[in-house]
């Protein structure tokens, strides 16, 4: 299921997501807390590389932490619908 108002706008409140990083992420199919929760950090990186045709998505260690923010996020929001 995608991500709710609420959820979208918690996972916009972590530090270094903003709405390009989700837009990517919506654009890998990663827009489900659980598959998000699920997802390589390094795999959603080459991923972005390659959507973007650019190596700051694999290079960058900003994007290295939008991306495990954005995936420890969807960890944190899995386990407290368990």
């Amino acid at each position: 299921m995608p991500l709710t108002e609420a959820q979208t706008k918690s996972l916009l409140a972590c530090k270094g997501v903003g709405k390009t990083v989700l837009q990517r992420l919506q654009d890998m199919g990663l827009d489900d807390a659980e598959r998000l929760a699920q997802a390589s950090v390094d795999d959603i990186l080459a991923m972005g590389a390659s959507i973007t045709r650019s190596t700051c998505w694999k290079n960058s260690p900003q994007a290295r932490a939008a991306i495990s923010a954005a995936v420890a996020w969807a960890q944190d929001e899995v386990r407290s619908r368990g």
